[in-house]
């Protein structure tokens, strides 16, 4: 069962997020909502989450994983739709991410390909944006977008 990661989590959550070779930046950071799930053993076996941009109005999904046993189980659906709500449940309108292997995947969920410069765009003060520019990496991701239903505002 997805909890929202606390502080006890992150040393956790992000060791898992390296062994699928996703980004670790800022996780602690108060706009970047986290969600975990840890199996029986207490080990981190699925994350979601998103980047809320300093507009309200635009959301970066990250941190979508799930233990390479539970691939396959239709789980990375689940946990993709349960961030793209939240983000929703928050006020975003649009959805962001970048993914330079998984495009099938996110197609399946409405996503469509995008420039980068559209994506740092609308979202230039996030974490992974700034952390891609600094390192020269942006111009190597596959950026993907698409719009979220509106939904009554509240605190996430």
């Amino acid at each position: 069962m997805l909890h929202p990661a606390t502080p006890d989590d992150i040393d956790d959550l992000a060791a898992f997020l390296r062994a699928a070779d996703l980004t670790v930046a800022a996780l602690a950071e108060p706009a970047v909502r986290l969600w975990l799930d840890r199996d029986d053993a207490g080990a981190v076996c699925a994350s979601t989450g998103f980047e809320l941009g300093t507009d309200g109005e635009h959301a970066l999904v990250r941190s979508v994983a799930v233990r390479p046993d539970l691939r396959g189980t239709g789980s990375g659906l689940r946990l993709a739709r349960f961030a793209l709500d939240r983000a929703a449940d928050a006020g975003a309108r649009q959805a962001w991410l970048f993914s330079r292997r998984s495009g099938g995947f996110w197609q399946r969920l409405g996503f469509e390909r995008t420039t980068t410069d559209a994506l740092a765009a609308a979202l230039p003060d996030a974490h992974q944006v700034l952390l891609f520019r600094s390192t020269g990496q942006l111009d190597r991701e596959t950026a993907w977008h698409r719009p979220l239903p509106v939904r009554a505002r509240f605190a996430a």
